[in-house]
């Protein structure tokens, strides 16, 4: 469940401080490896014993590695946010596939928060205000002319636009192997769908930034 607020305040860092390598420094943002295991983790830790010793055994198992993970974040004194909004997002899905008895509603809020963002990406778009667009305005102080220069707007509908076609994407494979039955897939697909695309979307985001903070430097008005 990534935090693109997050995303933006790791962008606005790496341009101050002049960083070229986007990928690179969203990887380490992102925790590095350790990151993407920590990420994994749960859902791993899920699918094989899910598998081999059945619901209830995989539910705590995923809900123990999801708390050791939030507490090895706390511990590094890494971001609390998204620690929190993790181990929330396995604590939910965990409490419905108990209440359902079913495993593949463990992976269920994570699939209509993806089309929930696709809708609020997409809703942004349509009425004119791109929501990439509208959190950097906000966590940079500026109000909303940067609406009125056409290439800002322009490089903020077009990330935005990305987010919304990635969300749906996301939402609409692993719908289909709920809907299907797929639990071992649907585990893949939540992984592969995560950090891999997150890099790619973040560092098109950083390049939209980019274009904004030299098209309007801080204080400049559209012409």
């Amino acid at each position: 469940m990534t935090n693109y607020t997050e995303i933006v305040r790791s962008v606005l860092s790496m341009i101050m401080t002049g960083t070229s390598t986007p990928a690179t420094v969203l990887l380490a943002r992102a925790g590095g490896i350790r990151g993407l295991v920590y990420t994994a983790l749960p859902v791993t830790t899920f699918a094989a014993l899910n598998a081999v010793a059945g619901l209830t055994p995989a539910l705590i198992a995923a809900l123990g590695a999801g708390a050791i993970v939030l507490v090895l974040q706390l511990v590094r004194r890494e971001s609390t946010r998204p620690a929190l909004f993790g181990f929330a997002g396995i604590a939910v899905g965990a409490g419905l596939a108990l209440a359902t008895g079913r495993a593949k509603d463990f992976y269920l809020p994570g699939i209509w928060m993806y089309l929930a963002m696709a809708v609020l990406f997409t809703g942004s778009i349509v009425v004119g205000r791109p929501l990439i667009g509208v959190v950097w305005a906000w966590m940079t102080g500026r109000d909303d002319t940067w609406r009125r220069t056409p290439r800002v707007r322009t490089a903020f509908v077009l990330v935005t636009l990305m987010m919304a076609a990635v969300s749906a994407t996301r939402f609409a494979v692993q719908f289909y192997l709920y809907d299907t039955d797929q639990e071992g897939l649907l585990a893949v697909a939540r992984i592969a769908m995560g950090w891999p695309i997150f890099l790619v979307t973040s560092t098109l985001i950083y390049l939209a930034i980019r274009t904004a903070m030299r098209t309007l430097p801080k204080g400049a008005e559209p012409a």
